[in-house]
C-alpha cells in the first residue's frame, strides 16, 4: 500500500517485549526503568493475528526487536507461525547477542531469514560502561555461532557515538573484512537519551575509514530491507553500510511502520501518532475493522521527521529498536 505521499509501505519493525538484560545508556539506561506487565505485551496469538493482516495491504517483510527479543524464550515459535503466513517473505530477528549463542540452533530450525547483532564497542572497559553489563564475550561468541550458521543475511548494527566509539570505528568495520558478516554504522537519532550523545555523521564516518583501508566504492546488489546504502572496502569480504536518518534524510523513500510491544502502531518513529491495535485486538474487533486501522495509520504517515528533537515522549525501549 502506498501512503498519501506515494511511498510505498512494505516492511514492518514489530518490538516483541520492552525488556532487556543490557541497560545502554541511550535506550534504557535506568537501573529501575518501567516495564510493561506481561499481561501488557501483545500475546504471540495477536501479533500473528495483526500480521496475517499486513500482506493484504502490501507489507511483506518482517523485523522483530525489542528491548531484546530473545528475552521472550519462545520467541522461535513466534518465528516459525510468520514464516507460515501467507504472503509474508521474510522475517528477521536484531538482538544485543548476548543471548544468541544458546539460541542460534532453534532460531536456525524456525527458518529465520536473517539475524543483526547490534555491537558499538569492541572494548571490554568501554562496553560494560555503555552497556552497564560484562557482557561482551557473550556477545562475541553469539556473532562467531552466527557466522557459522546457515542464516542467510548477518548484519552488526553500530551506533557511532564520538564520546564512546570514535576511534574504534576502523576496527568495527574491520569485522567485514574476512567474513560474510556486513557491518551498518546507524546515526544516533534524538530520540529519548539519544538526544545527550554526539552524533558522528556519515561523511566523518566514511573519511575514517577511507584513511583506514582505501576508497570505498558502491556495493553491487541487495543486502536488506532498509534505507542503507553499501559499500565496498579494498580487500573486504562483505559490505559496509550506512544508515543515516540524520544527515542524509530519506523520509522520501521510508518504507516502514513499527508495533510497539504493547500494541501501538507508529508510523514514524519521530513522532507519537498512531492507533491503539492493542485496544481493538481485546475489544473484539474483526479483522476489517483491523485492517482498516492499519491501513489509516499508513496512509496518514507524515511527509518527514523533524529536523531537531523528535516529537515522541517515549524512550527507545518503549519503542522498538
Amino acid at each position: 500500500m502506498k501512503d498519501k505521499y506515494e511511498r510505498n509501505i512494505d516492511y514492518i519493525r514489530i518490538s516483541v517485549t520492552d525488556r532487556c538484560n543490557l541497560r545502554c545508556r541511550y535506550c534504557m539506561p535506568d537501573e529501575q526503568v518501567p516495564v510493561l506487565p506481561d499481561g501488557e505485551l501483545l500475546s504471540f496469538e495477536e501479533i500473528e493475528r495483526v500480521c496475517r493482516i499486513l500482506p493484504k495491504v502490501g507489507i511483506r517483510r518482517i523485523k522483530l526487536t525489542g528491548g531484546e527479543p530473545l528475552m521472550r524464550k519462545d520467541i522461535a515459535e513466534l518465528i516459525t507461525r510468520l514464516k507460515k503466513v501467507e504472503g509474508i517473505e521474510q522475517v528477521t530477528l536484531t538482538t544485543n547477542g548476548t543471548l544468541l549463542a544458546d539460541r542460534i540452533k532453534e532460531l536456525e530450525a524456525a527458518g529465520i531469514d536473517g539475524i543483526n547483532v547490534s555491537l558499538d564497542t569492541l572494548d571490554p572497559e568501554r562496553f560494560g560502561h555503555l552497556t552497564q553489563r560484562r557482557r561482551l564475550e557473550d556477545v562475541l561468541r553469539g556473532i562467531k555461532a552466527l557466522q557459522t550458521s546457515d542464516i542467510p543475511r548477518i548484519k552488526l548494527n553500530c551506533v557511532p557515538m564520538e564520546e564512546i566509539n570514535g576511534d574504534e570505528l576502523a576496527r568495527l568495520a574491520a569485522l567485514a573484512k574476512d567474513s560474510r558478516l556486513a557491518v551498518r554504522f546507524i546515526e544516533m537519532m534524538p530520540v529519548g537519551n539519544g538526544q545527550q550523545w554526539t552524533m558522528i555523521p556519515e561523511q566523518t564516518v566514511k573519511d575514517r575509514l577511507t584513511a583506514a583501508f582505501g576508497p570505498m566504492t558502491p556495493a553491487k546488489g541487495s543486502f536488506g530491507s532498509g534505507p542503507a546504502a553499501y559499500y565496498m572496502l579494498p580487500g573486504f569480504r562483505s559490505p559496509v553500510g550506512f544508515i543515516s536518518a540524520m544527515s542524509h534524510m530519506f523520509c522520501s523513500s521510508c518504507n516502514r511502520i513499527r508495533l510497539t510491544p504493547d500494541g501501538f502502531l507508529k508510523s514514524c518513529l519521530f513522532f507519537g501518532g498512531g492507533t491503539d491495535l492493542k485496544h481493538l485486538l481485546r475489544s473484539g474487533a474483526d479483522e476489517e475493522l483491523l485492517d482498516a486501522a492499519v491501513r489509516e495509520t499508513i496512509w496518514e504517515k507524515p511527509r518527514q521527521h523533524p529536523d531537531g528533537q523528535a516529537e515522541e515522549n517515549r524512550k527507545m525501549y518503549q519503542i522498538g529498536g
